[in-house]
């Protein structure tokens, strides 16, 4: 899996420049999206990666040191947890990323394991994908993320260290093709690492080195890409995580700058998030997002070892 690198003096300087107070801070009312804190998943968190809320009022946290999953109620509850380190079913190595489909059951990426497990509601083990699913990559396999399209029984699946999207056939449980190699064109990626899916099925996948979420159709046909390098408001220094509101708006957390910005889904800069007063909020880490049904935002800061949960405006 691809590390962020240290940064240099230089960047440093330059970053601390901008942002103290920074472009951000110095963004006009209009570009800043106004929301409310309300609460903190935390307690006994270590370095979360991930974040999904089910139909069903669960909210499903990757505690990724911890090789578990971390359940919790829509008020904030802690409810159970599941999973152990090893490399059995149902067990985990460093789980990263999870997917949630209709029927509310659970894929997660488990990363260490080159797989993903899939989990009744209530973390019952039912079944895995393989992500070693060729010979002829310099490197196994890196799952980091998963995206679930109920509808046409489709897995996709982010390998991370081979710059791909591989998707499975959920019916019969088997490999269909995959999607992307190393490089910065349109149908390349570079170190793609986590991704969302929107209400048309279309494919939101964050690419940390490109700087950019890139979005396929539900085939993997190019559709746009959104973002650039650099940190100004509307562009990305280190995305990590995607997720797309009910409208088709889609927010990127930028773990090295602390903020998430929307965009629309032509991938024009709208606003970055803000506290209720309008000052732009300073996440630590912000990693793994997601938004569900009530427009309920999970950010998952994962240096602070925690989620903060948001109310976005309708």
């Amino acid at each position: 899996m691809y590390h962020l690198p240290a940064l240099s003096a230089v960047v440093l300087t330059v970053i601390l420049t901008f942002f103290a107070p920074g472009a951000y801070a110095r963004a006009a009312s209009t570009q800043v999206m106004k929301t409310k804190t309300l609460f903190y998943l935390q307690g006994d968190l270590r370095q979360p990666s991930d974040v999904a809320a089910g139909t069903n009022e669960r909210v499903y946290v990757l505690d990724g040191v911890n090789n578990r999953v971390k359940v919790y109620s829509t008020a904030g509850n802690s409810l159970f947890s599941f999973g152990t380190s090893g490399s059995g079913s149902g067990a985990f190595n460093f789980p990263l990323g999870i997917g949630i489909d209709d029927g509310n059951r659970l894929y997660i990426a488990d990363a260490g394991n080159h797989r993903v497990q899939i989990f009744t509601p209530d973390g019952s083990y039912l079944s895995q994908l393989s992500t070693d699913i060729d010979r002829d990559q310099p490197r196994v396999s890196d799952p980091t993320d998963v995206a679930v399209n109920s509808l046409l029984k489709r897995c996709y699946v982010v390998d991370n260290d081979n710059h791909r999207v591989i998707i499975y056939d959920l019916q019969a449980m088997k490999f269909l093709r995959s999607e992307g190699v190393m490089g910065m064109e349109k149908k390349e990626f570079r170190y793609p690492f986590m991704i969302d899916m929107d209400s048309s099925g279309n494919l939101y996948i964050v690419e940390v080195i490109n700087t950019r979420v890139k979005v396929l159709d539900p085939e993997g046909a190019y559709l746009t890409s959104i973002g650039s390098f650099g940190v100004e408001p509307g562009q990305l220094y280190r995305p990590k995580g995607v997720a797309i509101d009910p409208s088709g708006r889609v927010f990127v957390s930028d773990s090295y700058l602390g903020v998430i910005q929307v965009f629309d889904g032509q991938g024009r800069f709208l606003w970055v998030l803000g506290d209720e007063s309008g000052t732009v909020i300073k996440f630590k880490t912000p990693t793994g997002i997601f938004i569900d049904k009530n427009l309920k935002l999970y950010v998952v800061e994962m240096l602070a070892d925690r989620v903060r949960v948001l109310q976005l405006p309708d």
